[in-house]
């Protein structure tokens, strides 16, 4: 028997530990939009809940999955789960379901009617190959680049990832169509790097305007600009979870999926708390005299 689980009724469950896993109510989210077991089949031998639990500690955490403690389920197990439910596109169908209760919990109309795009280049591990890295020269950073487009409570709407060499205005085209599919955005905000030809594109062929919010000409180092820092600030967060503090993954659709559980991970962390986190106070230690 593996140190830290115990068996109930035929089926290893493990001990909550770690920071990264699932509060109750968290779970109590997550647990009803998870794909039904497959009847006919062998009973399944781990709880769900350390499955994805064991997803998240991959995602929070940044270690490799054959690095998972061994109070997990075995490593192989979890992958398999990580992998059969991309196949079934579950985390696609989780975080919209998510999205809307906290935005309706924050009082905002269910569907949001408004976007925020932005990119991220990240470097990458060995282990990404050549055929999907690139240089972004204007980061200097060789890697891959992830786009993100927010609503305006910098809650995920949809990501894209693709080598970093690939232009801002050149890889808008694909999330923004994602963007047109999967909700009734049609109204974008944007950073200068995405000014140009994909305005046109985006209102002739999406019916979509990208609003372009540029600097002001008197600005003098960094200052917060309106709406931009919302989707900067959402980076922030999905950077938060180390295994997305670069690129490791060999494929580029299984960098979206990470995205997607860091997103649903905040999302159902947020809703379950019943507010936004807050910073922990600084304590300043005075030596006494």
């Amino acid at each position: 028997m593996r140190p830290g689980v115990v068996h109930r009724g035929g089926v290893a469950r493990r001990r909550r530990r770690y920071p990264s896993d699932t509060s109750d109510e968290q779970w109590a989210l997550i647990e009803p939009l998870l794909p039904a077991a497959g009847a006919g089949g062998r009973p399944e031998k781990h709880a769900r809940r350390d499955v994805v639990d064991a997803i998240l500690y991959v995602v929070r955490a940044g270690c490799a999955w054959r690095a998972l403690p061994v109070d997990f389920p075995p490593w192989q197990t979890v992958y398999w789960y990580f992998n059969r439910w991309e196949q079934q596109r579950v985390t696609e169908q989780i975080l919209p379901i998510v999205r809307r209760q906290l935005r309706a919990d924050e009082g905002r109309d269910p569907e949001p009617s408004a976007g925020i795009i932005d990119s991220q280049s990240v470097r990458g591990a060995d282990t990404v190959g050549r055929d999907t890295r690139g240089y972004d020269a204007g980061k200097k950073i060789n890697g891959r680049k992830r786009f993100i487009v927010t609503d305006t409570l910098g809650l995920l709407l949809t990501t894209m990832v693709c080598s970093a060499s690939v232009q801002d205005r050149d890889g808008a085209k694909s999330i923004l169509l994602d963007l047109y599919l999967r909700t009734r955005v049609r109204f974008v905000y944007a950073d200068a790097g995405f000014a140009g030809r994909l305005l046109d594109w985006a209102t002739t062929i999406l019916h979509t305007s990208v609003e372009i919010v540029r600097k002001p000409p008197e600005q003098r180092g960094f200052a917060v600009l309106p709406r931009r820092w919302v989707v900067e600030r959402t980076l922030a967060w999905v950077t938060a979870h180390r295994r997305l503090a670069r690129d490791y993954e060999r494929h580029p659709a299984v960098s979206e999926a990470m995205i997607r559980w860091a997103a649903i991970n905040t999302i159902t962390r947020r809703i379950a708390r019943g507010e936004p986190a807050r910073r922990q106070q600084k304590y300043v230690v005075t030596p006494s005299t």
